[in-house]
């Protein structure tokens, strides 16, 4: 157990576990509950990494029925499901709190915002590198390496680290101006804000 970075801290028959105790996995998830003959057996919780968790009845290693419960206390349905369904589009500790005045609004969930690396994704239960395909916790431990489908269901769909600077940008009127200025690079933007390409080069070299 030890030697695939797992831990187990309960009861024991015949060295075998069995009881109650907590199984760790190298991800840092915890189980809780009743053991027997070395596997979950009874009533027993995940908690994961990211402050969520699962209750569920095992038999013999496998769930048979549980619950999910989110991070925040959001408590996951199977039937009737009304959260984030395109009707209703706070977040839970909005729906809790209620909304805040208009310029205040919450970028996520959790609020402040955790401060994502440079490069990096925030995933839900960590940060993710697409350099090195690595998803790391938010306490920094390794937690997974990314599949090429998880990789594109990251980069599609979550909150990216801001590293480029965005600045004033004329609107154009056209779609055949809005490929020119494309084209036209960031100096061909500021020519059309009134600093010409020739005074930038200058102020650079000067």
């Amino acid at each position: 157990m030890e030697l695939m970075g797992s831990s187990y801290d309960g009861d024991y028959n015949n060295g075998r576990m069995e009881g109650t105790g907590e199984y760790t996995i190298p991800t840092h998830t915890r189980y809780v509950g009743e053991m027997k003959d070395g596997m979950f057996h009874g009533k027993g919780v995940l908690h994961f990494p990211n402050g969520s968790k699962y209750e569920g009845t095992w038999e013999k290693g496998i769930c048979k029925e549980g619950k999910y419960t989110f991070s925040d206390g959001l408590k996951y349905k199977e039937t009737d499901w009304d959260y984030c369904d395109g009707k209703d589009r706070r977040f839970y500790s909005e729906r809790c709190n209620g909304l805040k005045p208009a310029g205040e609004s919450q970028l996520t969930d959790p609020d402040p915002p955790r401060v994502i690396p440079d490069g990096c994704y925030d995933t839900g239960d960590g940060f993710y590198d697409p350099n090195t395909r690595v998803v790391k916790g938010y306490d920094g431990n390794f937690l997974r390496n990314a599949d090429d489908q998880e990789h594109e269901w990251i980069v599609l769909s979550c909150r990216k680290s801001l590293d480029e600077f965005t600045g004033y940008c004329p609107r154009a009127s056209t779609l055949e101006e809005k490929v020119l200025r494309s084209r036209a690079g960031p100096l061909g933007w500021l020519e059309e804000v009134g600093v010409k390409g020739s005074e930038v080069s200058a102020g650079v070299s000067g």
